[in-house]
């Protein structure tokens, strides 16, 4: 990615990307990946005066984004868009007929290759793609995989399609979480990252992208 002069670099996407962010306020990039993403690069990078912006949202299935694209994403002509969502449409379909369900996943495809087409038809933006992850602990999380794995092959195969950045959190961070320990990563939930996961997140973000 050639970054220039006053681009925007939009995140958006559920929990993991709003970070407690303040929504009242466009210039807070909440505490997490974002916010860190942005200070290195603009430490790095301070004659390009780069714009960043935070559109994630507690909770937000692929439905959710496909809602409100327009309005948080296509409106503010971004440069680039940074997108991770997909575990709450597996976490929220927990003990439902939903889950695992080979319909409720070609939804999930339909919706998100939607989004993407927008991007490349209403912007010249550059896309980053990142798979969404759960890691082993609490235990019961490996059930979600029954779910998730499959949504994972999803994002995969629609950044293939695109030619997206495509960045592989889920191995990323399992992988990292072998090392010292899930909960170092994502605390009790295996969801939500802590600030070691949210630097790690930023750090592959950085790497991916900026190369």
């Amino acid at each position: 990615m050639h970054l220039k002069k006053e681009d925007l670099i939009l995140f958006i996407g559920d929990s993991v990307t709003d970070a407690k962010r303040e929504r009242s306020d466009l210039n807070d990039l909440g505490k997490g990946y974002p916010k860190m993403v942005a200070e290195i690069l603009t430490q790095r990078y301070p004659e390009l005066n780069l714009q960043f912006l935070n559109k994630g949202i507690n909770g937000n299935k692929i439905i959710d984004l496909e809602r409100r694209w327009q309005e948080d994403c296509l409106d503010f002509h971004p440069d680039v868009v940074s997108i991770l969502i997909g575990i709450n449409d597996t976490w929220h379909n927990i003990g439902k007929v939903a889950f695992g369900n080979k319909r409720h996943l070609r939804r999930f495809e339909r919706k998100y290759r939607k989004i993407l087409m927008q991007v490349k038809e209403k912007t010249n933006a550059q896309i980053v793609m990142m798979e969404p992850f759960v890691l082993s602990e609490p235990v019961d999380r490996l059930e979600w995989r029954v779910d998730l794995d499959p949504r994972i092959q999803v994002v995969r195969k629609l950044a293939a399609e695109f030619a997206t950045d495509f960045i592989p959190l889920d191995g990323l961070l399992n992988a990292e979480g072998m090392k010292r320990s899930y909960s170092y990563l994502t605390g009790n939930d295996g969801v939500h990252p802590t600030q070691a996961g949210h630097k790690l997140i930023a750090k592959e973000w950085i790497n991916r992208v900026e190369n």
